[in-house]
């Protein structure tokens, strides 16, 4: 068996380069994916910070896949910044964001993509590469749950917004998947995942919630100042302030590492989930992926 890589590990500055030289392979297929679905990602705030630095966090984050390997999760992610640029900024009615959802969630079952439509041609595209996987009988019906948990997510803190209602602070929280890491993480497990039974699945898909509500929280005390500013919702406006998150912040770190500490059997997968927490927690205290408007 596989031994976990250790997330504790000091890299040294030539392990440091190597990742690097990845990610800069990453970047470059996400500047080419920019190119072929201009529609998705010809706005401002997509600019080359934000394609270098999420490339960085997967490469940080699994230093044990190749680019190659790593390539579903940057595809996936980058089309999930393209989403939610459209729910989140783009769309007038929640008509259309209810319309947005039912055009993805038909392309992930198997429709052609919409024509005209970069955000359901990238999917598609994204599908059919996922289905050449061995794991994808058994898991895409995982990855179309996770995009349907996202997409309800997103629709039901769009409302919020839209309705300027202020849910409770334990209602958002239970809205962490409309932030999407389990189903950049889906698509990711499918594409490392080889031949043979596919195990613990239901221990992974909850492991991969608990670390979303960490990276949830963790975006939210780092992009405050730009939340208000776009007047998007954060943690930090529905509590007593930056004491009470970070309470509940600690509460799912440890839960989360419980989680991930249980995967033996899935070595990678769960070094990949820990180093995910870990990335966000140094890189939300100086950055955010967004471009300005």
């Amino acid at each position: 068996m596989t031994t976990r890589p250790d997330p504790s590990i000091r890299l040294t500055a030539a392990e440091c380069g190597a990742i690097c030289a990845g990610a800069g392979r990453s970047q470059r297929d996400m500047r080419e994916w920019a190119e072929t679905y201009p529609g998705l990602f010809s706005a401002k705030p997509f600019d080359a910070a934000l394609y270098s630095t999420l490339s960085l966090a997967m490469a940080f984050s699994g230093p044990w896949f190749t680019a190659e390997r790593l390539r579903m999760a940057n595809k996936v992610s980058l089309w999930a910044f393209g989403l939610d640029w459209l729910v989140d900024y783009v769309a007038t009615s929640g008509q259309e964001v209810e319309d947005i959802a039912r055009r993805c969630l038909n392309v992930a079952a198997g429709a052609p993509p919409v024509s005209g439509d970069d955000l359901t041609r990238m999917l598609a595209d994204i599908r059919d590469e996922l289905s050449l996987s061995p794991a994808f009988p058994e898991l895409g019906p995982v990855w179309r749950d996770e995009l349907r948990r996202m997409l309800d997510g997103m629709l039901m803190e769009w409302r919020w917004k839209s309705d300027k209602a202020r849910p409770t602070f334990e209602e958002y929280l239970g809205n962490a998947d409309n932030l999407g890491f389990s189903f950049v993480f889906a698509a990711h497990w499918i594409h490392v995942t080889g031949h043979g039974p596919v195990g613990d699945v239901d221990r992974l898909r909850e492991a991969s919630w608990a670390v979303q509500q960490v990276i949830r929280l963790l975006n939210d005390l780092g992009t405050y100042e730009r939340d208000v500013t776009w007047g998007d919702l954060n943690a930090l406006l529905l509590c007593d302030g930056r004491a009470e998150v970070e309470q509940r912040l600690a509460e799912f770190v440890a839960r989360g590492r419980r989680l991930i500490a249980s995967l033996d059997a899935h070595p990678e997968l769960a070094g990949y989930m820990e180093r995910q927490m870990d990335f966000c927690a140094g890189f939300y205290q100086v950055g955010d992926y967004w471009g300005m408007l």
